[in-house]
């Protein structure tokens, strides 16, 4: 009897994962018949207006009409017509752009579109301009499931630009199948705006505030990390030591440290951090895992010294800043890789999330 209640909730279950993914790829079908209806849309209109000259109140009459015939169907009011138009332009091969972004454009970006919700493609075209700026949004909003409200905190909180200034050894110290997930594990800097604290505090006031919003923490995080524990107890040889911050990463499925600094970057940071990494490697570890990665995060850094201190480790680590910003730094903007590289690292993300 036992034998066969168990095969009776192995069957149950196993129809319940196929009705779920079957509903998954309808939601995905009618979103991309959604997001192609309002291309098609767009572009009846643009060409009528080009044809005919047709200014504003053919819009407005069109989504009085479509309101009159479709009630209760919501997307045909004037401002979301005009949005359609835009969409259209914004994305359509014959925009005049430089000509490698409209190749990208032409290649990627009118399929990437489809794979996420209208009013998520609405928020990445009204706040980003560049092409390899929306592309990296649209692939991470997939890849990670993002929200409306976490997609534009990302966005606001300029996300792209951290990721890509972000300074860190994994080339050398992280296998290549995990290193485009480590990377992009670790932001250049955090806005920690979540949390109410004077310009003057101490670590433990920084880690007490963190711990206080810990959800608002690892959402700026960039997702997928989970917390472990706050000044995480090691024994090593009976001495105790204390890790600030230990989260996990479920892509990563390893161990990730975090050590808080009130001041500037000190290459010796790197060298307890090494420590800390080896202890969590030799205790704690589980067979499965990939080898922990540290991220030291500080008030302040001197580029060149980071750089300089990590090409010294062995061990994989991160170095970030903290602010309580939402904007970047003008004069960060021209330490960003080149076009080309950029476009080539989006297209590992997309790779990578096809593994």
């Amino acid at each position: 009897m036992a034998n066969e209640l168990a095969l009776y909730g192995s069957f149950i279950k196993q129809i319940k994962a196929l009705i779920h993914r079957r509903q998954y790829e309808a939601m995905k079908r009618v979103n991309t018949e959604l997001i192609q209806l309002y291309w098609e849309i767009g572009a009846e209109i643009d060409r009528k207006q080009q044809e005919q000259g047709w200014g504003k109140s053919v819009v407005e009459f069109l989504a009085k009409e479509l309101q009159k015939e479709f009630p209760g169907v919501q997307g045909f009011s004037a401002r979301n017509l005009w949005l359609m138009r835009t969409f259209y332009l914004e994305y359509s091969p014959k925009t005049k752009l430089q000509p490698m972004v409209a190749e990208i454009q032409k290649s990627n970006l009118p399929p990437l579109v489809a794979e996420i919700s209208w009013t998520k493609n609405i928020s990445i075209m009204q706040k980003c301009k560049d092409p390899l700026e929306r592309e990296f949004y649209i692939k991470m909003t997939k890849r990670y499931g993002w929200t409306k409200n976490v997609l534009i905190n990302n966005i606001e909180n300029k996300a792209f630009e951290k990721y890509f200034l972000n300074q860190t050894n994994f080339d050398k110290t992280v296998p290549e199948k995990y290193r485009l997930q480590a990377k992009l594990a670790v932001k250049d800097d955090y806005n920690f705006d979540f949390m109410e604290m004077g310009l003057e505090h101490s670590e433990a006031e920084l880690e007490t505030g963190i711990i206080n919003n810990i959800r608002a923490f690892l959402i700026e995080m960039g997702g997928d990390f989970s917390f472990i524990g706050n000044q995480y107890h090691l024994d090593v040889a009976d001495e105790d030591f204390f890790i600030d911050l230990l989260l996990y990463h479920r892509r990563l499925r390893c161990l990730i440290a975090i050590d808080l600094k009130t001041g500037n970057f000190k290459p010796e940071y790197a060298g307890k951090m090494q420590f800390y990494l080896t202890a969590i490697d030799e205790i704690m570890k589980l067979p499965e895992e990939n080898p922990s990665i540290g991220i030291i995060v500080c008030k302040n850094k001197n580029r060149t010294k980071v750089e300089y201190t990590l090409k010294a480790t062995n061990k994989p680590i991160g170095v970030a800043t903290y602010s309580y910003y939402d904007s970047l730094p003008e004069e960060m903007r021209s330490l960003l890789p080149s076009p080309d590289k950029i476009a080539n690292i989006i297209t590992e993300i997309d790779n990578d999330n096809k593994d």
